[in-house]
């Protein structure tokens, strides 16, 4: 059980960090670039909402192999 409490804390760490990365890479396009067309950004945003979805529920069902190394960066397994 402490390892699924684990899993879900990286989990939210790392999509608050990559919400944070996308939403300030979307900014500096908008800004300092040219305009992306709003649906553009809602679909970065919806493939943003599917990876979280995936990833929750491999954390979740314990499954992912490989993955399970992105979910916790500092496991020792």
């Amino acid at each position: 059980m402490a390892a699924l409490a684990i899993n879900l804390l990286w989990l939210l760490i790392g999509a608050i960090v990559l919400a944070g990365v996308i939403y300030l890479v979307l900014y500096g396009i908008n800004n300092f670039i040219t305009q992306i067309p709003p649906k553009v950004e809602q679909g970065i945003w919806f493939i943003y909402l599917l990876l979280i979805i995936i990833y929750l529920i491999m954390a979740l069902t314990g499954t992912g192999g490989g993955g399970a190394g992105l979910l916790r960066p500092f496991s020792a397994h």
